[in-house]
């Protein structure tokens, strides 16, 4: 495994340690292309992940949302006897894991045609927006005859 060097983005970067944790601890899975997906951008803060599940039903397939991470998962029963000639549409279990930034929640799911639609949105709390802050006037007062500034 290949961990890389971030000290240098590090000195500059305050706070972001867990993101360069992330980049190197990116899983190296054997099953990284199944089942495919696409990650689509909907609006400025909502994305959309469409998963390709063919064979999967809704009861065959589980989403958990935890922490920073979204985990799809999909499991066909064990007791299956159709007697195969041929099988091209894969059915192996699956995990597929996607690390979600801070502020995006998990805000519904539907599945349709054989594609799961998980779809995002990046909620930010108000006191992190940005927001502008009034310069007011200060004015020194004197005590007569101290000197001093009150």
């Amino acid at each position: 495994m290949r961990t890389f060097d971030f000290s240098p983005f590090a000195r500059n970067a305050i706070g972001f340690e867990t993101l360069f944790d992330r980049l190197n601890d990116w899983p190296r899975d054997a099953n990284e292309g199944y089942p495919p997906y696409d990650i689509v951008r909907k609006g400025e803060d909502q994305f959309q992940i469409n998963i390709a599940v063919a064979g999967f039903s809704r009861d065959e397939i589980s989403i958990t949302a935890e922490a920073s991470q979204l985990t799809v998962t999909g499991r066909k029963p064990e007791k299956d006897d159709t007697d195969y000639l041929y099988q091209g549409i894969a059915a192996r279990p699956f995990e597929r894991r996607f690390n979600l930034a801070d502020y995006i929640e998990v805000e519904s799911a539907d599945f349709e045609n054989g594609l799961l639609h998980i779809n995002l949105v990046r909620r930010i709390p108000e006191k992190l927006k940005p927001r502008n802050i009034a310069i007011g006037n200060v004015t020194k007062l004197e005590t007569k005859g101290s000197g001093k500034a009150a």
